[in-house]
């Protein structure tokens, strides 16, 4: 190819650089750094970062969650009781001093922006990776660049994106360079870190929890939007609240929907019913096999104890729609019905298994009608858990008292053998007696008689403790003949 003649400039014979020849020129001088083994040295003003970024991206497109992504960690919002003054993260910063830590919460509440913002506050050279991309031999390449950064001063701070992730193995790799200050890391996840990570990697990170955004935030970001497309959102206030509900939480998925809406014409207004047709729903946060999964399972089930149909039906519709298993649920409802009813209602029982052959006739959507009768129902019954108490007590008796053997009056004696050795020997026939009740020992023999089971005066139960009560007085007056 013939290269192209550029005319000589004034006092030199120097050729006019073209944008094309700085983007080389940057490209090649970057690509001679890397190859040289030595980490470039990142500027000390991340305002003139800042500048030579734009300069070279100023042509891509970028999506606004990006270009309204926080500067400085003040205006990060709804993470202040980590990131104020008071705040063990902002303690950090303000020393300078980062330890490795694990950033837990929901999507689009700002960890990755967080790990950052870290580590140009401190200078310190950032590193990211993400776990879903990234495996062994690309740690290995992190931690030996690293290594020789600390050999000439500098340090790195290793943000590792979606850590749960990676398995033990993976985690394990991580331990001697945390613990030897080679890197400091900064782990972000969605999922509970004591289900997902390993507890010699736990042990060296502090765990910070980040909030999902509230509404208030959600507002906030909804104006630094407004602010940087130069117009107000085409909604009326009913929409914008809505539009904040849609997004869940999630800061990121709330700027996507507001892209979605300044594309939309300028005299367009939108009510919440057009802004449902027009964008996007946020897919509700839950999984299925991890910590959300057990969340509302919990939730479920202590607003059937606590007796609030209300909330039970409201959690259980959460469960529904994030797709839990109905059956699932079902199995929890029928531990409810003999956990926290028991007695006080018997039917509880009943009801919960006959919603459980209801859901396997009629499948989703109708069965789940069923389910939700069946929680209502629970729900407003009288709680008990006097037969729960009382068989806990049971089995730690058992525990503490072996193999005994039962009394042998309440042993059959099919053989003559057994008869002679006394099985059998002094046994009261119930039926047999004046009261339909004999009252004899039925625990084993030197064993004191112990009342596991305690009826509460609630429902049915009120009505078994007047018999049981009927008996313990017979049995009294047995034992003094």
């Amino acid at each position: 190819m013939v290269a192209e003649h550029r005319p000589a400039q004034a006092g030199g014979d120097k050729s006019l650089a073209t944008p094309d020849d700085i983007v080389e020129a940057a490209i090649s001088i970057n690509t001679m750094i890397r190859h040289s083994g030595i980490p470039p040295r990142r500027s000390r003003n991340p305002a003139s970062d800042e500048r030579i970024s734009t300069l070279f991206e100023s042509q891509a497109p970028r999506p606004l969650a990006d270009r309204l992504r926080p500067k400085d960690l003040a205006e990060v919002v709804g993470q202040d009781h980590l990131l104020g003054p008071d705040g063990p993260i902002g303690r950090m910063l303000a020393t300078r001093q980062l330890s490795s830590m694990i950033l837990w919460g929901p999507p689009g509440c700002g960890k990755t922006t967080i790990a950052r913002l870290l580590a140009h506050g401190t200078d310190l050279e950032f590193e990211p990776i993400s776990a879903v991309f990234s495996g062994v031999a690309d740690l290995r390449k992190v931690f030996d660049m690293a290594r020789k950064r600390r050999e000439i001063g500098r340090g790195t701070v290793l943000f590792v994106d979606e850590i749960h992730r990676f398995n033990r193995a993976q985690q394990d790799a991580f331990l001697p360079v945390v613990e030897d200050g080679t890197v400091i890391l900064i782990g972000a996840t969605t999922e509970n870190p004591s289900f997902e990570l390993i507890g010699a990697l736990l042990s060296r990170a502090q765990i910070f929890v980040l909030r999902r955004l509230g509404d208030d935030d959600l507002e906030t970001l909804l104006r630094r939007a407004e602010a940087a497309l130069s117009r107000g959102l085409p909604l009326t206030p009913d929409a914008r609240a809505a539009l904040r509900a849609m997004a869940d939480g999630d800061g990121r998925f709330l700027l996507n929907l507001v892209e979605e809406i300044a594309r939309l014409p300028a005299d367009v207004v939108l009510d919440p019913a057009e802004l449902a047709r027009l964008v996007q729903q946020r897919a509700p946060l839950y999984d299925k096999a991890q910590e959300g999964h057990y969340n509302l399972i919990s939730a479920l089930h202590k607003s059937l104890r606590g007796s609030d149909a209300d909330a039970a039906l409201y959690w259980l519709a959460r469960m529904l729609a994030g797709g839990e298993d109905p059956i699932y649920i079902l199995r929890r409802l029928t531990r409810a019905a003999v956990e926290d009813i028991g007695l006080a209602e018997p039917q509880a029982l009943v009801q919960t298994l006959a919603a459980w052959d209801a859901y396997d006739r009629l499948g989703a959507p109708e069965g789940e009608l069923a389910i939700a009768q069946c929680v209502i129902y629970l729900a407003t019954a009288p709680k008990s858990n006097a037969t729960y108490t009382a068989f806990g007590e049971a089995q730690q008796m058992a525990r503490e008292t072996g193999s005994l053997m039962p009394p042998m009056h309440i042993l059959n004696a099919p053989t003559a053998l057994m008869r002679n050795l006394g099985y059998g020997k002094g046994y009261a026939y119930d039926h047999a007696t004046e009261d339909g009740f004999s009252g004899q020992n039925y625990f084993p023999e030197g064993v004191p008689r112990r009342g596991f089971y305690r009826p509460s005066d609630r429902g049915f139960e009120r009505e078994i403790k007047k018999r049981l009560d009927y008996w313990e007085r017979l049995r009294s007056r047995r034992a003094q003949e």
